[in-house]
């Protein structure tokens, strides 16, 4: 075995466990070799989270490890994106997240960004307490096909309805797939103030975005 087939199957492991420091480490030796930084992406990196992803839905993993794989994953990322984005490779979609109105949690929010962004999305992150007027300013210029609104308390799930409606009022409603999620949300509250979809985690939420996208 190569090198770097070693590469790849270390930063698997190191991904999965969590470990940024060796991540990184490996990503930079990759790049030395002349490693293809798309191959270290689709084919340690992706693999590595699409995993823990499974591992968290069949209830093997829990929130600090898929927190941990994000870290590290994101950690190659900081490497590797610069060097993607000179190939030109188009990313797969934009998505757009932000917390709502009133709300500063996080937590969740960045670890479906690096998800999505481990997936192969742009991910346009509009932070916490974001503005209903934010997100349809963010539509107009990036021109996403799905935005993410996140509510970590019960009192900010209600600002999914004047956020969703100013999206409405804009003329951007069809132009977009909306997502909602935090710890209160359900599916039927999804239902309930029109939202297209909705994920439990971030996991979910790639897997479904992906199938209502057409994407394999």
């Amino acid at each position: 075995m190569s090198r770097e087939d070693d590469i790849l199957d270390a930063l698997y492991d190191h991904t999965i466990d969590g470990e940024r420091e060796p991540v990184v480490a490996l990503t930079k030796e990759g790049l030395e070799l002349g490693m293809d930084p798309l191959v270290i992406l689709f084919d340690a990196l992706i693999p590595a989270l699409e995993e823990v992803g499974r591992l968290f839905e069949e209830g093997t993993f829990f929130v600090p490890e898929m927190l941990v794989a994000a870290k590290a994953m994101h950690g190659a990322m900081e490497v590797l994106r610069p060097l993607i984005a000179e190939t030109g490779t188009k990313p797969v979609g934009t998505f757009v997240m932000g917390t709502v109105k009133g709300d500063i949690h996080d937590i969740g929010k960045n670890l479906c960004n690096v998800m999505l962004e481990g997936a192969g999305f742009e991910v346009i992150d509009l932070g916490v307490n974001v503005q209903e007027q934010a997100f349809v300013d963010a539509i107009n210029e990036h021109k996403p096909q799905a935005v993410g609104m996140s509510a970590f308390l019960t009192t900010t799930m209600p600002m999914f309805i004047p956020t969703i409606q100013a999206i409405k009022d804009a003329g951007l409603r069809e132009e977009v797939l909306i997502f909602v999620g935090g710890a209160p949300v359900t599916q039927e509250y999804c239902d309930n103030v029109g939202a297209d979809g909705y994920a439990p985690n971030a996991s979910v939420l790639v897997r479904v975005l992906k199938e209502m996208l057409g994407i394999a």
